[in-house]
């Protein structure tokens, strides 16, 4: 077990979130935090040490095994009241925003910068509110911000598990087409 205090570490959080919605092995929740497997293993241990996760060993299809988590009731207290102090810090933060308070945005962000992707991740905070809120302090976003700001980082989003298919670090494709010049091909009738 590490030495991290579960309550200040906002990767600890966006796993526990991830494992309360249904990602039960290292990949799958890998996939939705995009987080290392080296690194969501390490905060799994932390986790099922400190009775938040409950490890389970399940037979694989090759009659191997491999471990899946789940979160204890005890864990979702806790994910939840966390849930509840950084929904209130959202909620202040858009009211700085909305009165046009860029000092005091620029102070949480120097002091809380860490928490706004599992914000992002956890749906708390919207991505394009986020991304209009950097904007107006004229502030960059650390990839891991990027990264969630650009599936939204909610249900529909990272923690669903499917991007889409999309670049995580959004050189793909955004849409448009083709609106004309010859399509190739005689299509007369």
């Amino acid at each position: 077990m590490s030495n991290v205090r579960v309550n200040e570490s906002p990767n600890h959080f966006m796993v526990l979130d991830a494992i309360s919605r249904g990602m039960k092995t290292v990949d799958k929740i890998a996939k939705v935090t995009r987080l290392s497997k080296p690194e969501i293993e390490l905060i799994v241990n932390d986790l099922v040490a400190q009775r938040l996760v409950i490890q389970a060993e399940k037979k694989s299809f090759f009659g191997g095994k491999k471990l899946e988590f789940s979160i204890s009731h005890t864990g979702m207290q806790v994910l939840n009241t966390k849930k509840v102090e950084l929904e209130k810090q959202a909620q202040q933060v858009q009211q700085w925003y909305q009165n046009g308070n860029t000092a005091e945005l620029q102070n949480y962000m120097g002091m809380n910068r860490s928490w706004i992707p599992m914000m992002l991740f956890s749906g708390i905070m919207n991505a394009i509110f986020f991304m209009s809120m950097m904007s107006l302090m004229g502030m960059a976003m650390s990839p891991a911000e990027s990264g969630f700001a650009g599936s939204e980082g909610g249900e529909g989003g990272a923690a669903a598990g499917d991007d889409g298919g999309a670049a995580a670090d959004g050189s793909g494709d955004m849409g448009g087409g083709d609106f004309g010049g010859d399509m190739g091909g005689d299509f007369s009738f």
